[in-house]
């Protein structure tokens, strides 16, 4: 079972006994999940640890792969071929990469984003609404804008190729055909390591997309494993049997760490929200333990 976990200290080439002990925790918490499929990755400066459990294991990335349909904005912002002021009018009318057959999305998460059809709203508001609350539509607005090919060669050039963005939300002709949108661990890890460091476009546009992931409104997963005064820029992502999260911790008074857990085949959506909970806290106790 150790053996499904790649751990790569990156000063030393030693277990310490607390790594070694979140290892075997690990193992125990997906063990008492018996029917889950999970991968994790934890990417933390301060303890040097780079760690990876079934880090190219592909699963359904549903709604994290709003986190590079966001930078890939961003970096056409900073590069001054779109403003995010710019206006975009609100529609719900989008065509299957299939055949180019129409579609609507049916299912969101935005109810309030409804309203504004046929009006305009910038893309800072598509985003913030995309990021928070997970908006289907906003979503799919972007990515007709943005085409779907230039946001996986930002992907790619951030070296995280195991992200693979097909398409926008709920093009079900594509779904019936597998042609979905991708993630693994390490992808997510990567582009969420970037946005730490302040390397996906630059300081200021990572520093704002950060600040927008730190409000959104899912905090079952991981930000329910962690202490209350820990804050958390998160994205989730469920679709059935399918529940993930993503994010950059950032514990008060010490730097930030990222942490991605995705989760398949758990029915029960609580189940699986409780799983990660519960590997979000045994990361947390092992990288930042108490003090006193």
């Amino acid at each position: 079972m150790r053996a499904l976990l790649l751990l790569t200290l990156m000063s030393t080439t030693h277990l310490s006994p607390a790594q070694t002990a979140l290892i075997d925790t690990l193992h125990a918490i997906i063990r008492s999940q018996p029917e889950a499929t999970v991968a994790v990755a934890v990417r933390d400066p301060v303890t040097t640890t780079e760690m990876s459990l079934r880090a190219d294991t592909v699963f359904h990335a549903a709604s994290t792969m709003k986190v590079p349909v966001m930078i890939e904005a961003y970096r056409r912002a900073a590069k001054g071929e779109l403003s995010l002021e710019h206006k975009l009018t609100v529609k719900n009318a989008f065509r299957s990469i299939v055949d180019g057959s129409p579609y609507s999305i049916e299912d969101d998460s935005d109810d309030a984003i409804y309203e504004r059809l046929g009006e305009d709203m910038t893309f800072r508001e598509l985003i913030h609404q995309m990021m928070t609350v997970s908006s289907n539509l906003a979503t799919n607005l972007l990515i007709d804008y943005l085409v779907a090919d230039s946001i996986q060669r930002t992907v790619d050039r951030l070296g995280a190729p195991g992200m693979r963005v097909l398409r926008g939300v709920e093009d079900l002709k594509a779904y019936e055909r597998r042609l979905n949108n991708r993630t693994t661990a390490r992808a997510l890890a990567t582009l969420l390591e970037h946005l730490r460091r302040g390397t996906a476009v630059s300081p200021a546009a990572d520093s704002a997309m950060v600040s927008t992931m730190l409000l959104s409104k899912f905090d079952e997963m991981i930000p329910a494993g962690l202490p209350a005064d820990v804050r958390v820029a998160n994205k989730t992502g469920w679709i059935t049997r399918i529940h993930h999260d993503a994010a950059i911790v950032l514990p008060p008074e010490d730097k930030a760490y990222v942490l991605v857990i995705l989760i398949r085949d758990v029915e029960d959506h609580a189940a699986s929200a409780a799983l990660g909970a519960r590997i979000a806290r045994a990361v947390h106790a092992a990288l930042r333990p108490p003090t006193h």
